[in-house]
């Protein structure tokens, strides 16, 4: 499964704050590291934050689009919608 996801990087603490919808009215989630965005460090602390929360291994977490970017694309191994709600709550217009 594929979830969008906006990440602030060096957000003070590694946390997921819960669903957004965007302009374009697409969900996605919204996250924070305290890694900065060198080196790949952010998009590190990202995946191993989604893959603690939702109880995957941390190569069942990868990024498909958005490495450089803040909106990312994450594609998930073995989650369903129903796995994301629980983890995350609700997805708005799902």
């Amino acid at each position: 499964m594929r979830v969008a996801v906006r990440l602030t990087p060096r957000g003070g603490r590694d946390a997921i704050d819960g669903w957004a919808v965007g302009v374009d009215g697409r969900p996605h989630l919204k996250a924070r590291v305290s890694a900065p965005p060198v080196e790949g460090e952010a998009n590190a602390a990202l995946t191993a934050l989604l893959a603690k929360r939702l109880g995957l291994a941390k190569s069942a977490v990868r990024i498909a689009a958005g490495e450089t970017g803040r909106l990312k694309q994450i594609e998930l191994d073995g989650v369903d919608e129903a796995s994301l709600a629980d983890a995350f709550g609700p997805i708005p217009g799902a």
